[in-house]
């Protein structure tokens, strides 16, 4: 589709701002190809927490990290992060200011290396925060480490996933947008990563997961949010929709997306 025209948006300043608690959308509305995909939607992604985003697929929700992350420019709306307004600034200036997306369709640079994946990923940073971004994402996902020499074409699907996870990763970001973690993969290869998820909210970051299977995302959330037709249609505790699946399945089902999962999150971690 086509996205609006990019114009230069005014300069953050390099320097990180003391941590937020929270990163809030209000009143967040986005076009794509002249026709409105997101209509005014308000929550918030609390610090320390696991926030899921779901919906059938058409709902808009990719386009809203895209315009989270600055890939696509916000028609209305805020996106403020410690007092400050992120909405319609640059990918890069969103970045440094400490929020990543991970958009979907495990975008890579194919014929480099997966070291050079990340090194690329650290472009803007001193070099003793690239060395330890760097050394951090290596340690979440030590099949990475395994295969530093191999193109990233050359990966399963799922190392594809961890690459993508650790390009976002390696800045060591406050708020961290996930599309579609699991598309795609083998229940081998989600449980295998949903407890990285879980960690990572509980060092501090606050994530957003937006997720194919409902049910993984519900079960690593406190709070989630359930998008139809550009709008929000539920925000509340995601145990109240575990409970009550009756809730998901009017959004859900009339568009024929999936409610139940590959696999139960709570399995033994297999290998990637």
């Amino acid at each position: 589709m086509t996205q609006a025209p990019r114009t230069p948006g005014p300069t953050l300043p390099a320097q990180r701002e003391p941590a937020a608690s929270r990163l809030s959308l209000t009143g967040l509305t986005v076009e794509r190809g002249r026709r409105t995909v997101v209509r005014d939607v308000t929550f918030e992604i609390p610090a320390a927490e696991v926030t899921a985003l779901l919906g059938p697929n058409g709902a808009g929700k990719s386009s809203l990290v895209l315009a989270v992350g600055g890939v696509l420019r916000a028609r209305s709306g805020a996106v403020l992060l410690g007092g400050r307004d992120l909405a319609r600034h640059r990918p890069e200036q969103i970045r440094r200011a400490g929020v990543a997306i991970v958009p979907e369709g495990r975008r890579l640079l194919t014929d480099l290396t997966v070291d050079d994946n990340i090194r690329v990923a650290t472009y803007s940073l001193p070099g003793d925060q690239a060395k330890a971004g760097r050394d951090r994402v290596l340690d979440l996902f030590p099949e990475l480490s395994k295969r530093l020499s191999a193109p990233a074409r050359a990966l399963s699907g799922g190392e594809q996933q961890m690459l993508v996870l650790a390009q976002a990763l390696v800045s060591q970001p406050r708020f961290l947008l996930i599309d579609e973690l699991s598309l795609g993969l083998a229940p081998v290869v989600i449980n295998r990563l949903l407890p990285v998820i879980r960690g990572i909210a509980e060092s501090g970051v606050g994530v957003l997961l937006i997720e194919q299977f409902a049910a993984v995302a519900l079960g690593l959330a406190h709070q989630a949010h359930i998008l139809e037709g550009g709008r929000l249609r539920y925000s509340g505790l995601a145990s109240e929709l575990r409970a009550n699946p009756e809730l998901l399945r009017s959004a859900y089902l009339l568009r024929g997306s999936k409610v139940a999962p590959p696999a139960q999150p709570d399995q033994p971690a297999g290998p990637g």
